[in-house]
């Protein structure tokens, strides 16, 4: 069992720590996709659209960038039709995750090559998916008797095997939530929601600068601090964040007209709705990523679960105790494997493995739209994890403790 002292600040930090060193930089991830949409009249969906062949590719590079936010992009669209359930898979496989500012600070060659590994491994599965299936469909049904898939306004299913979503196929505007532009209503909360928007962008880019000074100090222990310090400004920015995130996700978005979360946008028609996306989506994300921090940090607290020691493995059990970290949603346990690699802790094969398995936190708007589809998904990242690190165990000259990290 845990003291009250002891789970209230589990809360308080797994409150701050989570918009800090996900949330602020999903922000940023998201905002620079929304732009281009913006600014490119939504020729990326379009290009997507008619370039099949190619969204395996285009979904692994969008994974492979830093962060979870190019990721977060691809799973609305996978949702609409656009993707295939191909390229979700190489999407996943290839995402870094928030680990990866980690090992690319403290060990940076090690990240060239097992994200690069990941890359390869998430374009070659989701190619195979999408040619052969891979028994796709048998992993669809067991998941459908295991549980009711979970969609957005009470979708239809179909099946994710036939090669597409497990909502149905009519467009996303029949949903029945408010989807904003000329409809949004007007008054006090509306001009307060506005306001709420505005100050969580200045907030989240104070998050970003401590964020990027975390790291830059090596991923330390941060104490509470009320002070014009960086312990300071990680305090405010993570607990402000997450507050006003809370707020625009269950109370903003339906007075400021992003009313329904985790869906694409074809266009924007000003540079300040492209700001309101992102701030939305992100907002989501949040919300999902705190409930993971909490969930991982009281079940470490009342189970005394030791990820080093997991991890730590002997043998060829380190890169399946990788892959398997990797089944959990979100990077608060893959930031923690991150830093016992950069402590040399973990061979490189479990580095790679679980940077193949994890997901971070782009399944959270898949899980939220449409939990079938996810689940199936992580199961489908977890197999490539296990061959690529256990091939890397038995082959890999430098799959040792230690590699490519500085100093």
């Amino acid at each position: 069992m845990i003291g009250a002292q002891e789970a209230i600040d589990i809360f308080v930090y797994s409150v701050r720590d989570g918009f800090v060193q996900v949330s602020a930089f999903v922000a940023v991830t998201v905002l620079l996709f929304s732009y281009i949409q913006y600014r490119t009249g939504g020729r990326i969906v379009t290009f997507l659209e008619n370039n099949k062949r190619l969204q395996p590719i285009a979904g692994a590079l969008l994974g492979l960038t830093p962060g979870c936010g190019g990721a977060i992009i691809a799973m609305p669209l996978y949702i609409r039709g656009t993707i295939s359930f191909g390229t979700v898979v190489a999407t996943l496989a290839a995402t870094a995750g928030d680990a990866a500012f980690v090992i690319l600070v403290l060990a940076p060659e090690a990240a060239l090559y097992a994200y690069g590994i990941a890359f390869v491994a998430g374009v070659t599965f989701g190619y195979a998916i999408d040619i052969w299936g891979l028994g796709v469909g048998r992993v669809d049904r067991a998941v459908d008797r295991l549980s009711r898939p979970m969609t957005d306004g009470g979708f239809s299913t179909t099946s994710v095997a036939s090669g597409g979503p497990s909502v149905s196929g009519y467009e996303m505007d029949n949903c029945g939530h408010d989807h904003g532009g000329d409809t949004e209503p007007s008054g006090p909360l509306t001009t307060f929601s506005h306001a709420v928007h505005v100050i969580w962008w200045a907030v989240a880019f104070s998050g970003l600068v401590a964020g990027v000074l975390y790291l830059a100090r090596g991923a330390p222990e941060v104490p509470l601090e009320l002070a014009p310090t960086f312990f300071g400004l990680f305090t405010v920015a993570g607990l402000v964040g997450t507050t006003l995130s809370f707020y625009l996700h269950f109370v903003g978005r339906r007075y400021i007209g992003e009313g329904e979360a985790g869906r694409i946008r074809d266009d924007f028609q000003s540079a300040y709705e492209t700001f309101q996306h992102a701030a939305m989506e992100t907002s989501m994300v949040t919300v999902w990523v705190i409930g993971a921090y909490l969930v991982y940090e009281y079940g470490v607290a009342i189970f005394a679960i030791d990820i080093g020691a997991l991890t730590a493995a002997a043998g060829v059990l380190a890169p399946i105790a990788g892959a398997a970290l990797g089944l959990i949603p979100g990077c608060a346990p893959q930031i923690v494997f991150a830093g016992l690699y950069a402590e040399g802790a973990i061979p490189f094969s479990a580095l790679t493995a679980n940077a193949i398995s994890q997901d971070g936190d782009a399944l959270f708007p898949l899980m939220a739209i449409d939990m079938k589809a996810a689940i199936i998904a992580t199961i489908y990242t977890t197999i490539p994890a296990l061959i690529s690190g256990i091939l890397l165990y038995y082959f890999w000259p430098f799959a040792s403790f230690g590699f490519g990290v500085l100093g």
